[in-house]
């Protein structure tokens, strides 16, 4: 009964959880879209909670963030899980993990349960995930730009201001420029809550692909090589560190997670080697690294900007 509640019941019960929250956080962002705001302009939008127990009638606004986010998470984990279920290796269903975080989720992960038996299957499991999750977020970012519209001159500031574009970002909009001309900019836009959740979806992907620990970009670089996984491992928390005063103060979380003894890389088979096909998707995950990876995912948020008595130049 135990397994049988842990291979299904658990992945079901926390992905129930995840709807709740990441509907409701949505519907907090769609009534901030409508209103031609952006989607968190005061602390509450934060916590919806207290504001949809006097609307809850708009609990049902939320569902295209939701599914939005939620989508992506698990195309990217199912990316994983499939890889792993063609090369015989055991793996729990995704578990989607609800959180009071501005998207209501600390994302989705799937536990392997059996070695990886060689560098070939340790690529396909590390870059399944990030490449689908990358196609399904660039996808919620064309659509999300479609619906959104240019917001009007007297809108309120944001209290959490997303950062510099990743690139991803940056060409999906010059090219809906030249079919649309009238695609609002990004100094002037009111987001559509898809527009966020593809945004939310980029920037988990470059999270993944940080080359280091047990991320997927870890499993990528071991399965090039050991050797310099292992220097990376070591190197990144002194990088994100720095990041972290300069850049957005999270990157200081993400050096102490990859410092902890649990994110060392299990040991797979150094014979036989990478096959060429799989040195081909390394490549692909660089690219969809550099893609969406961006130092400054928010603005006015770096270590040494709390700490600073004025606005920090840009």
């Amino acid at each position: 009964m135990r397994s049988y509640f842990r291979e299904y019941g658990l992945p079901l019960l926390l992905l129930g959880a995840s709807v709740v929250t990441t509907t409701a956080n949505g519907a907090r962002f769609m009534q901030n879209f409508i209103e031609g705001m952006p989607p968190v302009v005061r602390d509450s939008d934060l916590w919806p909670w207290g504001w949809l127990a006097g609307h809850p009638e708009m609990f049902n606004t939320g569902w295209a963030f939701s599914a939005s986010l939620l989508g992506i998470l698990l195309i990217h984990e199912f990316g994983h899980y499939f890889a792993c279920r063609w090369h015989r290796i055991r793996a729990t269903l995704p578990w989607v993990l609800p959180a009071p975080t501005l998207s209501g989720t600390a994302g989705a992960v799937i536990q392997i349960r059996t070695p990886i038996p060689n560098r070939d299957a340790l690529m396909d499991v590390g870059i399944y995930g990030p490449l689908a999750g990358y196609v399904a977020s660039a996808v919620a970012v064309g659509v999300g730009f479609a619906l959104s519209f240019h917001a009007p001159a007297n809108a309120p500031a944001a209290i959490i201001r997303f950062g510099s574009e990743p690139l991803t970002l940056r060409m999906l909009h010059a090219l809906l420029l030249k079919w649309a001309p009238s695609t609002p900019s990004f100094d002037h836009i009111a987001p559509h809550p898809v527009l966020v959740a593809g945004w939310i979806g980029l920037f988990i992907t470059s999270l993944n692909l940080i080359p280091g620990g047990q991320l997927d970009g870890g499993h990528i670089l071991y399965a090039i090589s050991p050797r310099m996984h292992k220097l990376f491992t070591n190197f990144l928390p002194i990088a994100l560190f720095l990041m972290g005063a300069l850049c957005w103060v999270g990157w200081l979380l993400w050096g102490l997670f990859l410092m902890i003894p649990a994110m060392r890389h299990p040991r797979v088979a150094l014979a036989p080697g990478l096959s060429r096909s799989r040195l081909v998707l390394a490549v692909i995950g660089l690219a969809i690294f550099l893609l969406t990876f961006t130092p400054t995912p928010f603005y006015d948020s770096s270590l040494i900007h709390f700490f600073h008595p004025g606005p920090l130049p840009r």
